[in-house]
């Protein structure tokens, strides 16, 4: 055996022959990384198949670079070579290339989610909270695509690619991969663990739900709560139980309105007792749940006592839910004071839009709350219109399509353009 300085010595012997070749092999990929450049950068689009070639490059940085590349272009003739590039060895070449897919569907989506200079776990912070992006109603992605994405769910090189193949799951609002998503959640990695709870959120399939159950009580405060939140929002009645025992064994304020909001989605006479204690709480979190929950028991009964609380009521998160609670109980009155116009006219505030516009969303799915809005829909802001005429694509009926098409036509770009996409995303929901 060789020590000491007979061993460095040896070392130093077998090195010059090494040298020339590490570099002759550095200068081959980087020759070959700047003949894919200029490739692209003289033909744009057009030079995807030969780039394609170099993805059978043994360099992981030819690979890598190749890929950007063809994520750059954001054609739909990318597509095939990006998802011979997914089943990659190497990790960076799977996300970028899973990126690269979504970005064809949601443009922009791979420069959001920074794929081309994230390196390790360290800066995933920067990208996992992109949970408001998700893909037009009317967008219909390959079926290959979806394949794609649930096998890196299943296989990806590593953690970090598999919660980023979930993210582009519900991005895509890919049912077909609710199964992997579901067997994902048996990790134990908190990243794959959230990502995959809130893909299952955007796609929305009550199926996933009996697979969540076992996450009411994660140790994981942020686990738990997403897991809360999603059996909330899949209506799964047999996670009553489990949401009373988070809720009475709640470690943080979060995860007691979480667990109190999910109780409120799933409509039970039997937590009308959570909703009388919580209704009058210090916190406004849980104000607000409370407040959903009378809304969505359906006694009429409670009617006047939510309009009641709304007017005595000061903060503007619970005073928006009993405002959205009056209107599920029947206060349909679009007056100056009244809590409907309220929630309507929280639509011009950049602050409170999003919860005025998912309480609006649920409600509206109540013709008579939609009927009555019609008549006054040319008088409403710009920021009202184009608010509505999302929200309408989500929940009306057939009687949506007209003042969707008239807002299609409106004087104003911006709520034309919006009129014009939701009516295709109503129709796109409402065609079997």
């Amino acid at each position: 055996m060789l020590t000491g300085s007979r061993s460095r010595a040896a070392f130093l012997l077998f090195l010059p022959p090494l040298l020339p070749m590490l570099v002759c092999a550095q200068a081959d990929s980087k020759q070959k990384i700047k003949a894919a450049r200029d490739l692209y950068k003289s033909s744009g689009a057009s030079a995807i198949t030969e780039l394609a070639g170099y993805l059978q490059d043994t360099d992981p940085a030819v690979r890598r670079e190749t890929v950007r590349l063809l994520v750059e272009t954001g054609t739909p003739a990318s597509l095939d070579p990006l998802l011979a590039a997914a089943k990659d060895a190497d990790a960076e070449v799977q996300s970028r290339a899973l990126g690269g897919l979504v970005n064809v569907y949601l443009p922009g989506y791979a420069n959001r989610g920074n794929v081309f200079t994230r390196t390790g776990r360290g800066v995933k912070g920067k990208v996992t909270d992109m949970n408001d992006q998700v893909i037009e109603r009317y967008i219909i992605v390959r079926p290959e695509v979806i394949g794609g994405v649930t096998w890196l769910i299943a296989r990806g090189a590593n953690l970090e690619v598999r919660a980023d193949a979930a993210r582009a799951a519900g991005v895509l609002r890919a049912k077909p991969a609710v199964p992997a998503l579901v067997e994902a959640l048996k990790s134990k990695d908190t990243g794959l663990l959230y990502e995959s709870l809130n893909a299952i959120q955007k796609i929305g399939d009550a199926a996933a739900a009996p697979g969540i159950q076992f996450l009411l009580q994660d140790l994981n405060p942020r686990v738990q709560v997403a897991a809360i939140e999603t059996s909330g929002l899949l209506r799964n009645r047999s996670a009553l139980p489990g949401l009373r025992e988070a809720l009475s064994r709640a470690s943080t304020e979060k995860v007691r309105s979480s667990a109190l909001t999910a109780l409120s989605m799933i409509p039970d006479e039997a937590s009308r007792g959570y909703f009388e204690t919580y209704l009058s709480d210090r916190d406004d979190d849980t104000r607000a749940s409370a407040a959903e929950g009378f809304g969505r028991l359906g006694n009429a009964a409670d009617k006047d006592r939510m309009k009641q609380a709304f007017e005595a009521e000061t903060k503007m998160k619970p005073r928006l839910a009993m405002a959205f609670a009056a209107a599920l109980l029947g206060e349909h009155a679009i007056t100056e004071l009244a809590p409907f116009t309220y929630l309507l006219n929280s639509l011009n505030s950049s602050s409170w839009k999003g919860v005025a516009s998912a309480y609006l969303a649920e409600a509206l799915r109540q013709e008579p709350l939609r009927l009555p809005l019609y008549a006054g829909m040319a008088q409403r802001t710009k920021a009202e219109k184009i608010e509505l005429a999302a929200i309408l694509a989500r929940s009306g009926g057939q009687d949506a399509a007209a003042p969707l098409e008239a807002l299609s036509r409106d004087s104003d770009s911006a709520v034309a353009e919006a009129g014009a996409r939701s009516l295709r995303n109503l129709r796109a929901r409402l065609t079997p």
